[in-house]
């Protein structure tokens, strides 16, 4: 059994050595065509939150928070960049948890903000990370919610530009900005019985090259399953 802990950490106050232990962890996962690619989309972060195991680094998300007017008011997102927890910890739930209560620690400080996730799925066990944790989101195989498309399309255009096509919902780079190892990106048989696997599968046929599927989420407690909505208020 390993005892984890978490930490949140401003980008400024992150160590080299941290980061450099970040940058480890993800080429461990994912071929990465050049570390600066990496170490560009780090930087363009507020914060980090880290996973350890005893002392050691085994996980890691960044954290992009910012304002963006849309329809006529400003909406604050949240962009989840690299997310990665070394496959002997797979299974863990600390660092989820802790996400999720950092998340309701930012509605907290502007509750009438309206406060989003924004992110771009490389693989299959990402996705599932929003029907675990939600109940509305886009996209969704089942039901389709037009006014997070709308939004989800702007974020995009506005983060990605030519790169993003709004009719997919994907973003296609002309190269590989880093893709899941072969072996690790295609879910076994049981994996693809899943719906939302099954889903990523058919909506982002291109996973394999890198190709990112454009997800949004809003946090109100109507979208959040019960255990979710529990840690995001500070009770779980």
């Amino acid at each position: 059994m390993h005892s984890y802990s978490t930490q949140i950490k401003a980008l400024p106050d992150l160590t080299p050595f941290e980061a450099e232990g970040m940058l480890a962890l993800y080429k461990s996962l994912y071929v990465l065509p050049d570390c600066d690619i990496f170490r560009k989309d780090l930087a363009a972060k507020n914060e980090v939150l880290l996973l350890r195991a005893g002392q050691d680094l085994v996980g890691f998300t960044t954290i992009q928070t910012y304002l963006f007017p849309f329809q006529g008011s400003q909406r604050r997102i949240v962009f989840s960049g690299d997310t990665v927890v070394h496959r002997d910890h797979w299974g863990q739930q600390a660092l989820a948890r802790a996400w999720i209560a950092r998340m309701g620690r930012l509605y907290r400080e502007q509750p009438d903000c309206p406060l989003y996730w924004f992110l771009v799925v490389k693989g299959h066990r990402t996705f599932r990370f929003l029907p675990a944790f939600c109940v509305r989101f886009h996209p969704h195989w089942a039901t389709f919610t037009p006014d997070l498309k709308a939004l989800a399309d702007a974020l995009a255009l506005d983060h990605f530009g030519a790169d993003y096509d709004p009719e997919s919902g994907l973003v296609r780079y002309p190269e590989s900005h880093g893709h899941l190892n072969p072996e690790i990106a295609q879910p076994n048989e049981a994996e693809r019985r899943f719906p939302a696997v099954s889903f990523f599968l058919e909506k982002n046929p291109g996973y394999l090259k890198g190709h990112e599927m454009v997800c949004l989420f809003e946090f109100t407690e109507e979208a959040m399953r019960p255990l979710t909505h529990r840690i995001f208020r500070g009770e779980g």
